[in-house]
């Protein structure tokens, strides 16, 4: 991957029309599309380094910065992301659902948690340039249930012999999962080989900032300046004027029209209380979904036939108007050998690992503030609110219901899933006087001139992985700020 790459000192005092802070999924699908209008040029300010893939391979690590060093945590749960050029495009598993058309409207649906200022339908277009960009491999039955007005890229991955059987039974819940793994190779992605290793893929099928961008930092008007850390962003007014960044242990200020606020949902809040620029509930709703993992033991019928990692989603337990009491799942069958292969002779792999994956609702107690001599980032989490747990609780309990069609021996619960490494929040997105912190256009209700994408933006915590909606809420700001005409 060709990189203009900057010396801090180069930039210092320097103007550009748009600087990106970050450069994870939000920021690198905004530039893709912002690049193609720039009359000037751009800045993209990343705290870690680039970690090619090939050495992530041979290394089997994805940054040299352990992301838990880069913020204190005051409470048991870890969160996880990747401080590199590309964010968490270096880790992913490249698990691309979408949103629920109902997850957009849940406090007008179901009296709980945030509405969107944008619905499915709205979204639904920048679904498919996202799903266009990373060539998504996916089941056309999904549209049974999550509308589409074209079909996949690519066709999908093999399911299982399970899924198979799944899906006779729950035709309009039960799908293989739409994914950035390629299902068939082209000129910049191999074929999955389906051996569970994706969070370092070795034979690169995956979609990641490399492979799928390969030009986009080697644009003749884009600099990226790399193990720089954005501290603050100075203001006059109602309009950002600079940003301040550290590297090597020196201060260094640049200055520019448009900003776009890229970190994760950790270290773009930090910013913004350092910057002193609190609006609604800033740094406030931190979340990410609960869940438990099981494994079921087989009479008979031997799982491990399809493709890796995750090959099928039942949606059976995600939406209804239990969701004004209880939380949605998504059930993930799984590929793989978590907790190890059965040791009866002839048994070893009559089994399926799950994965139940449940929304939480966003509080106002899980919270990032930062240290008042240092700066340095501090997440308070107090644990999964009572109507995610209630959530789980309930199809935890309900799982012979769901692996009825199947010849189920036993079931195990194996384990608490401790992070679905999918930190959201702390500057949701929704109308001006709700508590919201940018608008539908991710822009900042205060500074017009500032717009925040990624996780950190997400009202909601649906029981889906966000990467895809974080990208396609990405292209749309782009594509309202410069296609549209709107005014900062």
């Amino acid at each position: 991957m060709d990189i203009n790459r900057v010396t801090p000192e180069k930039v210092a005092n320097e103007h550009y029309e748009l600087i990106i802070i970050g450069s994870g999924f939000g920021s690198i699908f905004f530039l893709n599309e912002a690049v193609k209008h720039l009359a000037g040029r751009a800045l993209v300010i990343e705290w870690g380094d680039h970690y090619p893939w090939a050495k992530q391979v041979q290394e089997q690590q994805n940054s040299k910065i352990p992301h838990e060093t880069t913020y204190e945590n005051r409470g048991d749960k870890p969160w996880n992301m990747t401080i590199g050029l590309g964010g968490g495009l270096n880790c992913w598993f490249s698990q691309t659902p979408r949103l629920h058309p109902n997850d957009f409207k849940m406090k007008t649906l179901y009296g709980v948690s945030n509405d969107w200022p944008v619905d499915y339908d709205e979204l639904e277009p920048y679904y498919c340039r996202a799903e266009t960009i990373m060539s998504i491999s996916g089941d056309p039955a999904m549209g049974k249930m999550l509308p589409r007005s074209m079909p996949f890229p690519l066709p999908p991955h093999r399911g299982m012999t399970i899924d198979d059987m799944m899906k006779a039974a729950m035709p309009d819940h039960h799908f293989i999962v739409p994914t950035g793994r390629a299902s068939i190779p082209n000129s910049q992605r191999g074929m999955c080989c389906a051996n569970a290793t994706c969070y370092h893929c070795p034979v690169n099928a995956k979609f990641t900032a490399e492979n799928g961008f390969s030009t986009l930092f080697g644009h003749p008007k884009v600099d990226v300046c790399l193990l720089s850390e954005v501290k603050s962003l100075e203001y006059r007014g109602d309009t950002i004027t600079s940003a301040v960044f550290e590297s090597g242990g020196k201060e260094f200020k640049v200055h520019g029209d448009l900003f776009v606020l890229g970190a994760n949902a950790i270290q773009a809040p930090a910013i913004m209380l350092r910057s002193d620029i609190v609006y609604g509930e800033t740094a406030l709703n931190l979340h990410e979904q609960i869940g438990a993992d099981y494994e079921i033991y087989l009479d008979g019928l031997a799982g491990m036939d399809g493709s890796t990692i995750t090959t099928g989603l039942n949606y059976h337990f995600y939406d209804g108007d239990f969701r004004k009491e209880r939380a949605g799942t998504v059930v993930s069958f799984e590929n793989r050998w978590p907790h190890g292969l059965r040791t009866e002779q002839g048994k070893w792999h009559h089994l399926l690992p799950l994965c139940i994956i449940t929304e939480d609702l966003p509080s106002l107690d899980n919270k990032i503030t930062v240290d008042p001599t240092t700066g340095k980032a501090i997440v308070h989490h107090t644990g999964p609110s009572e109507y995610g747990k209630k959530g789980l609780d309930y199809v935890m309990s309900h799982l012979d219901e769901l692996l009825a069609p199947l010849p189920v021996e036993s079931i195990h619960f194996r384990r608490w899933r401790i992070t679905e490494s999918h930190v959201q929040g702390t500057l949701r997105m929704g109308v001006d006087g709700d508590g919201s912190v940018v608008d539908h256009r991710l822009m900042h209700h205060q500074k017009r001139n500032l717009l925040v994408v990624g996780t950190s933006t997400s009202p909601t915590c649906s029981p889906s992985n966000p990467s895809l909606t974080t990208a396609a809420m990405s292209i749309r700001a782009a594509d309202l700020l410069y296609r549209q005409g709107a005014s900062l």
